[in-house]
């Protein structure tokens, strides 16, 4: 698993062995990333259930001024943090750019609105963890009303949150990765 674009493409992405993360695919970041264009640049993330951080990573890569990876499992924030470090390393900035949070990523932190939000639960918590998310969401980015949150989600999952617009949604067939595009409404 590499960075698929930007400065820092090219460059490995660790992720911990065992079934403690399931990576976004880079045909899947690269497919949301093509889709974002411009958008990226300068804009400040927030990255959560982080894993390897792929998604703030790449967007790291292609331009954002920063970020928040939030990662409850501790071995994943380690490997997110060495990743950090070598993407930083590649770009030639300092890894405060961004933060790595290992919390829960229901604890949604409000400091700092982002412009993005990369949402990639374990899918089988998707029906729990998507309505807590969004309503914390819905206030944290009111500051915000242009904010995207980008949700990775199966193909045979609906998401309707309530007082969000579904504005596009990549990726197709069932028991396959989606990813839906959303901004309040």
């Amino acid at each position: 698993m590499r960075i698929s674009g930007g400065t820092a493409r090219g460059i490995p992405l660790a992720v911990p062995k065992g079934d403690a993360v399931r990576p976004a695919t880079d045909g899947m970041r690269q497919a949301v990333f093509s889709s974002l264009g411009g958008l990226v640049v300068g804009a400040r993330f927030l990255d959560l259930f982080a894993g390897s951080g792929a998604y703030g990573l790449e967007a790291l890569s292609r331009g954002a001024a920063g970020g928040v990876f939030v990662e409850h499992n501790a071995k994943a924030a380690a490997c997110l943090r060495r990743n950090l470090a070598a993407v930083c390393k590649s770009l030639g900035c300092d890894a405060s750019v961004a933060e790595v949070f290992q919390a829960d990523a229901r604890t949604v932190p409000t400091d700092g609105v982002p412009d993005l939000v990369f949402i990639d639960p374990p899918y089988e918590i998707i029906p729990d963890v998507a309505p807590i998310l969004f309503s914390r969401l819905s206030e944290s980015l009111a500051a915000k009303p242009d904010a995207l949150v980008v949700f990775e989600l199966p193909g045979e999952l609906e998401l309707a949150p309530p007082g969000w617009k579904l504005l596009k949604r990549l990726g197709k067939g069932i028991r396959q990765p989606t990813t839906a595009f959303f901004r309040r409404e």
